[in-house]
């Protein structure tokens, strides 16, 4: 038997799928009949609950997928394909404490509070409060967030661990999903303790040219760039074959790990003709960065409080 507050699913003969938190006074209405909360208290997982009209929807305990996928969206949102990949790849589990910005509906952030369970932590951060008030309604709606704290409205650019209530605010990992992250990257390390991961995400490939440039002249170390496909196939054991259609391109995820610059490490690393060949594009990058730092006329320090300030798009 199940308990009131536990989240199900219900699945329709027409695989329509009703997400609901179990409450025997709310009742589920379809155009296939009513089902009474209290029928399916009264089941349980992997069984069958009956309308009044007599169809059968199949009871089903619902993934992290299931909740990813059903998010109330105004934004574009990750999908399971990025979200699992970045769950692994950032150590993301109980008790971990991570940092998103932004939140956008919350898609990821429901993901994460999902996985870091009551000892962990999401600092979650959101410059428009419209999508800050939609993402924390798509956590409640799973049960989740209150081991989220959100912070809305706040400029990143004066640093990820400011407005917080929390006294420990040094993460484990950090997600960064903002239209110019080499602008933040400086920002990181003091957000997050040594050796923890970071992930971004951007759509276009010069985005992550000019990621990879800011994390090259950083303390970062094992930068990664990739994509995520999914090609279905046909579940018909005579006739397999792929979809003709597949989750193909959504954004570019880079990875990286902060980690200080060691010369004595570097110097033991070998170093083969495209090694040699790379170490000097960044010596004539970083070089021309400083020249053209230095031949740039001095602008005046912006007053903090003015009207026409701008903030990043976290």
């Amino acid at each position: 038997m199940l308990e009131p507050g536990q989240l199900v699913l219900l699945i329709s003969p027409k695989g329509k799928r009703y997400m609901k938190v179990l409450d025997l006074e709310q009742d589920l209405h379809t155009q296939e009949g009513k089902v009474a909360m209290a029928d399916v208290a009264a089941a349980d997982f992997g069984s069958l609950v009956y309308t009044h009209l007599g169809k059968p929807f199949r009871l089903v305990r619902p993934t992290l997928a299931d909740m990813v996928k059903g998010v109330k969206r105004q934004t574009q949102v990750l999908y399971p394909k990025e979200i699992g990949y970045l769950l692994v790849k950032l150590g993301i589990g109980a008790g971990t404490r991570v940092i998103e910005a932004g939140s956008g509906s919350g898609s990821l952030t429901v993901a994460l509070s999902h996985t870091v369970g009551d000892t962990g932590k999401v600092f979650t951060y959101e410059r428009r409060p419209e999508f800050a008030n939609l993402c924390r309604k798509n956590l409640e709606r799973y049960g989740l967030g209150k081991n989220v704290e959100q912070i809305v409205g706040h400029d990143i650019a004066d640093g990820f661990v400011k407005n917080t209530a929390d006294e420990d605010t040094l993460a484990d990992a950090l997600f960064l999903d903002v239209r110019t992250p080499w602008e933040y990257t400086h920002l990181i390390p003091g957000a997050i303790r040594p050796g923890s991961p970071v992930a971004f995400l951007l759509p276009t490939i010069s985005q992550v040219s000019d990621l990879l440039k800011a994390l090259e002249s950083g303390p970062y170390a094992d930068l990664e760039v990739l994509e995520i496909l999914v090609r279905r196939w046909k579940t018909v054991p005579d006739r397999l074959r792929p979809e003709d259609r597949m989750v193909a391109h959504t954004g570019f995820l880079v990875f990286a790990r902060h980690q200080d610059g060691s010369e004595d490490y570097e110097k033991h690393r070998p170093r083969g003709t495209r090694e040699r060949k790379q170490e000097a594009a960044r010596e004539k990058r970083k070089a021309e960065a400083a020249k053209a730092e230095a031949a740039a006329p001095a602008t005046p320090e912006k007053d903090a409080s003015a009207s026409d300030a701008t903030e990043p798009d976290a």
